[in-house]
């Protein structure tokens, strides 16, 4: 019998599914390509390293429309320095930077990463409790003088007529040698970044006095503030608009997927320092805690009180549109 001049010989047969998966391979290759590229500098044992490197995993910045690439360095002056030397598009920066290089002339645009300001940190069976437990203890703060933890706590006990700065015996570090400072008892209390507090809390052993968070309510100001946020040269940003938008929803999407599944934070633990257990769930439990609420043109007016608040001119305040809100 003749074969049909329409029939396929058997040899395309065979090839057939092969060629259909390279095509299929070089269209998702061609598409990949044409998506915009947005690079950050993070700090690699930082916490915005997790939520980007859980992004890029669950492949949420492909689903949104661009391809996010990290460059991790050690510290943050490193972070900064890629950012403003234009190395990265962007970084991770907090509130206080964003308007100390507004005041310079060189506008960032700010985009809600955490709330998350950090904690009082005591031990277990510490007498502390409040800012009035405070006088005559030694008290270690992270950062120096310029801190907005240690501002903010300033701030809150002059209203209660308390001067904190001359009733305690003070010493200013890094967050490590604080923790092993409390742990020696060579202090009796640090006010610390949140996620060493929770790194503390999650050995056992350790307990947040309060959080500083929690403080702003005493100044009338909401609690949901975003002390840190992801920054961009805003005349890279004004060009890039749907971009930065595109990132700024793949991150509200990474935060959720977060949020729901504790199996993520695993496959994390090797960007966290291999944290045990009690730390693990400390550290997620504190990051939950600080994703931010959309903003609003209250917590805007509220970011500008706390800008002042920590000694910004308030005629040089970063203007609102620099404080990103997504497209309704």
């Amino acid at each position: 019998m003749s074969r049909s001049i329409c029939s396929k010989p058997k040899w395309w047969k065979r090839r057939a599914p092969r060629l259909a998966g390279l095509l299929a391979g070089l269209m998702f290759s061609v598409l990949a390509s044409a998506q915009p590229v947005l690079t950050l500098s993070v700090l690699y044992a930082g916490t915005a390293h997790w939520e980007l490197d859980h992004l890029q995993h669950a492949g949420l910045d492909s689903a949104n429309g661009y391809r996010l690439e990290l460059r991790p360095v050690a510290n943050l002056p490193a972070s900064r320095l890629a950012v403003t030397s234009g190395s990265v598009q962007g970084a991770v920066a907090d509130l206080l930077w964003a308007q100390a290089r507004f005041s310079a002339g060189e506008p960032y645009l700010y985009v809600p990463f955490s709330t998350q300001i950090g904690d009082l940190v005591v031990a277990e069976n510490s007498a502390i409790r409040s800012l009035a437990d405070l006088n005559g203890r030694r008290l270690g703060v992270a950062g120096g003088p310029d801190s907005k933890g240690w501002i903010l706590l300033q701030q809150v006990a002059s209203q209660r007529g308390l001067d904190l700065a001359a009733s305690v015996e003070l010493q200013f570090g890094s967050p490590p040698l604080l923790s092993q400072a409390l742990k020696r008892g060579q202090v009796d209390a640090i006010v610390t970044y949140w996620h060493f507090a929770a790194r503390l809390k999650g050995q056992g052993g350790w307990r947040s006095a309060f959080r500083l968070q929690d403080l702003l309510a005493e100044l009338n100001l909401d609690r949901n503030l975003p002390v840190l946020g992801y920054v961009f040269p805003n005349a890279w940003a004004d060009d890039h608009r749907d971009l930065i938008a595109r990132f700024a929803r793949s991150v509200r999407q990474a935060k959720q997927s977060l949020a729901v599944s504790p199996a993520h934070w695993q496959r994390l633990a090797s960007l966290m320092q291999e944290p045990g257990s009690g730390e693990l769930a400390a550290l997620r439990e504190g990051y939950l805690a600080g994703r931010p609420l959309p903003l609003t043109e209250r917590r805007v007016a509220d970011l500008h009180a706390l800008l002042l608040l920590t000694g910004a001119d308030s005629g040089e305040l970063m203007p609102a549109d620099l404080f990103f809100r997504p497209a309704p």
